[in-house]
């Protein structure tokens, strides 16, 4: 079953899109799961039960996914006038959602989960937020990097013209990065959000808004269980070198790492979006991923690296 709640945030209401575990199956174990730039909550699960969120919820876990501030079914949606930037969603709203999940599934702890840039801003909040960082299980990403040094055509195109160049110039003829009316993406950015973005990508891991520097603090952290997963056929905005280097960053020297291709048993050499949303990822890797959260009601650990 899925249920909608809607968290009061500023002027507005954050949405998280809580599925429910089959009560037969149940495990009280919690999953916030949190989606990357220019899109939102959908990309974990559908209203017929497809994805990622959905497929775990079958198997007795209890997800929970957010909708960053003017995205997916959070309220006011993404205009002109949104001023909101990616420090907010570190700084309040992923803090705001662990805690609504903490408190709603009355589990101990909360595994985190995200996809591609979401990955970012989650390691930013536990860096950031020290409260936090008792009460997170595990953190579980798909594609995510910070910089993107590879270097390709494909790369010079969506990252150096695009991203770079074009969409902030797309921001001054309509305010925002209007995603999904140039089909670029499933919903939209505001334009402090991508000017910190395209930063950090290409610079330091210094927050823009207070010159908090991650790159120092995490220095001083200590991982809970981390699984990063990358695709082989991710080219540019998950690159498994980015991923890699995104790992070494963060000095997460016992995290696991999982490449997802055909020369390591896997069906598909997947995608970026294609890892999450493949039709034959439930049969393929989404059962690691059942595994992973199952051994930490296990007496011993399992590895899911491949």
């Amino acid at each position: 079953m899925q249920y909608s709640h809607f968290l009061p945030y500023r002027d507005g209401q954050l949405h998280i899109r809580h599925i429910k575990a089959k009560p037969e199956s149940a495990n009280n174990t919690a999953i916030l799961m949190l989606h990357g730039a220019m899109s939102n909550g959908r990309v974990f699960y559908s209203s017929s039960g497809k994805g990622l969120g959905c497929y775990l919820a079958e198997q007795g876990f209890d997800v929970y996914v957010l909708d960053t501030a003017g995205r997916g079914l959070s309220e006011p949606k993404i205009s002109s006038a949104y001023s909101l930037g990616q420090t907010e969603v570190i700084l309040e709203q992923i803090p705001l959602a662990h805690e609504f999940v903490l408190s709603h599934s009355k589990a101990s702890k909360v595994h985190w989960c995200a996809h591609s840039w979401g990955g970012v801003l989650m390691a930013s909040t536990y860096v950031r937020i020290e409260k936090l960082r008792a009460q997170v299980a595990s953190f579980v990403t798909f594609g995510t990097k910070r910089t993107i040094k590879v270097k390709s055509f494909r790369k010079t195109m969506m990252v150096d013209l695009f991203w770079n160049r074009v969409a902030p110039l797309l921001t001054r003829v309509d305010g925002y990065l209007a995603a999904e009316k140039y089909r670029m993406g499933m919903d939209n950015e505001s334009r402090k959000s991508l000017l910190e973005t395209i930063d950090w990508v290409r610079g330091d891991w210094i927050d823009l808004h207070d010159n908090f520097d991650y790159a120092q603090a995490v220095k001083n952290i200590t991982w809970p269980p981390s699984w990063f997963i990358a695709a082989k056929n991710d080219w540019v905005l998950g690159n498994p070198s980015d991923v890699k280097d995104m790992m070494g960053e963060c000095l997460m020297h016992d995290a696991e790492f999982t490449l997802l291709a055909k020369h390591n048993g896997f069906k598909r050499d997947y995608t970026h979006a294609g890892m999450l949303t493949d039709s034959v990822a439930i049969d393929d890797h989404f059962p690691l991923v059942k595994q992973w959260y199952n051994s930490f009601s296990n007496s011993s650990e399992v590895s899911v690296n491949k």
